[in-house]
């Protein structure tokens, strides 16, 4: 045994009590500051039961970055909040039998039912703060072992009962909420199972239970010198088994990779049996089983332990911000790098719009004055888009490939200096924020969500735009305007992600307001069903993207996909109506 798996198998369970710590909204929120230290997830009960984090966060928004977006949707009006007591009167008598109830791991508690019955997408807030959650697990499981989950599903086949895979509860896409039907529903939540089981130094595979949070990742990968390098902007509360179920990309996947690139192996409990996926480096033995794993978003089953491939941590990791002229200019800084393998761990384009809105959203009016003026002075005009972007490896490596990305920089005549060297550092310092903003604009009656999508680079601004335009026409029936903006997040040889945010008014209610979600979301996931730009990059189906996902895989990809899933679950108990709609 080796000296390093020896340390791992010696150390003592976690405690819940020491809760991951995120510092608050004027200090540092970077990597190191919010995982070194802790080895356990945030619990439940310390994050937000209506909305997004931890209950001592919050993040402010300028009064100036307020004012602009209102300038664009008009005056706004604060939606109601019911409070969780009023809310946990609502939840029924559980349905589940007696053999149930009567687990250790199972848990009946109103609290806990509601704390697990919703996301985050934008319906699961309207009935977070209207009230009407429609349904809620009968119970929740918090197994602690593959055999728990075992007996878990065997139980569940033999009372008939709905099973849903709960990982950290961030899905956007409708993912982890029970519907309303005849048979009960069990929640089976993975927060127990969040140690670093193993670590092989030699072939650089961690084995994890699959309900690790992103701290606790780093954070025990980081005692032995390693790190994943997988940050999703949900990293503070998302899952490893999550990320997988849904086909995740971290901010630094240039650098890092996909979560396919990390994900070499694992357990997944089926209601068939056990699958164990064999972490073999490479395979010409008939279809990839991870692969055809990854993305089915609790359907087959759930993934209780993951081999991920980690690597040494970083000597050195930069972040840096750029100007540049136009759309066109930065485009082509990022496809010439992606192409030409610059080594960089990241590449983030704002478009004209959304550089503005950052530039007010995240300055006093002093500061957005300041940088205003330096631009300016500069040559740039109202059509200069950010660009960030970063590095992460040896300093060497970082100094090559910085002097190779400069040149392409001066090239398209960037704006470069020591403001955009601070701005990168703020970037990274806030990085996990933005899910912050929501509820604060919420609180403002503005409401906001976003959508993604990847597609080649000669279709790049052709679906920017017809995606954007969707968007701001969605709501012309009554009157109101839609704010939109895009950013590239993600870069490939081939094309790159395309990422939108859009702001509108909170309706006279809840239901108008999601009424009026419902158009924008229409609208926005019509314009991506085309055949040439996926329906998710990074966030999964769920229920919300099921009825768009024919013209991406066609009707033969769909009949495929549903036969695979029905033979590890045949009884369709495992998360119905997720994925295929059925």
């Amino acid at each position: 045994m080796s000296k390093i798996k020896a340390l791992i198998r010696k150390r003592p369970k976690s405690d819940p009590s020491k809760a991951i710590s995120v510092n608050s909204d004027n200090q540092n929120t970077n990597i190191d500051a919010a995982s070194k230290g802790h080895t356990v997830n945030t619990p439940i009960e310390q994050t937000r039961w209506n909305g997004w984090g931890n209950i001592n966060i919050n993040k402010k928004v300028s009064a100036h970055g307020a004012k602009l977006i209102k300038s664009h949707i008009g005056k706004t009006k604060k939606l109601s909040s019911v409070s969780l007591q009023q809310v946990l009167k609502t939840v029924p008598k559980s349905r589940l039998p007696v053999a149930m109830t009567e687990l250790d791991t199972v848990s009946v508690d109103n609290e806990v039912r509601l704390r697990h019955a919703r996301g985050q997408s934008f319906p699961d807030w309207i009935a977070m703060h209207g009230g009407d959650f429609e349904a809620f697990p009968d119970g929740v499981a918090f197994p602690e072992s593959t055999a728990d989950v075992e007996t878990l599903l065997k139980l569940a086949s033999e009372h008939d009962l709905i099973v849903i895979p709960f990982g950290g509860g961030t899905s956007v896409a409708g993912h982890i909420n029970p519907q309303k039907g005849s048979r009960p529903v069990l929640t089976i939540a993975m927060s127990k199972m969040d140690q670093l089981i193993d670590l092989d130094s030699e072939s650089q595979i961690a084995t994890f239970g699959a309900g690790t949070q992103g701290p606790a990742v780093e954070a025990q990968l980081d005692e032995y010198g390693y790190r994943l390098g997988h940050y999703p902007q949900s990293w503070e509360l998302s899952t490893l088994g999550g990320w997988i179920a849904a086909r995740s990309s971290g901010q630094q996947s240039l650098g890092y990779g996909r979560i396919e690139q990390m994900f070499a192996g694992g357990t997944l409990v089926t209601p068939q049996g056990v699958l164990n996926i064999a972490d073999i480096p490479a395979s010409a033995a008939g279809p990839d089983l991870r692969e055809m794993m990854m993305g089915t978003e609790g359907r087959a089953g759930i993934f209780t332990e993951v081999k991920m491939r980690v690597q040494s941590q970083p000597e050195e990791e930069l972040f840096k911000v750029a100007f540049l002229p136009n759309w066109e200019a930065g485009k082509e800084v990022l496809r010439q790098a992606v192409q030409k393998n610059i080594r960089l761990s990241m590449l983030r384009l704002s478009n004209a719009v959304e550089t503005d809105a950052h530039l007010h959203l995240g300055t006093t009016p002093s500061q957005f004055m300041a940088i205003s003026t330096y631009l300016k002075a500069r040559g740039l005009s109202s059509k200069k888009v950010m660009l960030t972007y970063g590095v992460s490896g040896d300093k060497a490596q970082n100094k090559l490939a910085l002097t190779q990305f400069n040149k392409l920089l001066k090239q398209q005549g960037s704006v470069t200096g020591k403001i955009t060297d601070i701005m990168g550092s703020v970037w990274a310092h806030g990085r996990f924020k933005f899910p912050y903003l929501r509820g604060t604009l919420w609180g403002k009656g503005i409401m906001v969500d976003t959508f993604e999508t990847a597609t080649n680079w000669n279709n790049i601004d052709e679906q920017m735009a017809q995606m954007q335009e969707a968007v701001k026409k969605s709501l012309a029936d009554e009157g109101e305007n839609v704010m939109a903006f895009t950013h590239i997040s993600h870069v490939y040889k081939q094309g790159a992600s395309l990422y939108t945010t859009y702001f509108f008014r909170a309706a006279k209610d809840h239901a108008s307001t999601l009424s009026r979600w419902q158009k924008i979301k229409h609208a926005a996931s019509s314009s991506l069903a085309n055949g040439t730009a996926t329906i998710s990059h990074q966030h999964g189906v769920g229920r919300d993207h099921a009825p768009y996902l024919a013209a991406e895989k066609g009707k033969l990809g769909i009949q495929v996909t549903s036969d695979m899933l029905k033979s590890l679950d045949p009884e369709q108990r495992m998360n119905p109506g997720v994925l295929i709609k059925e």
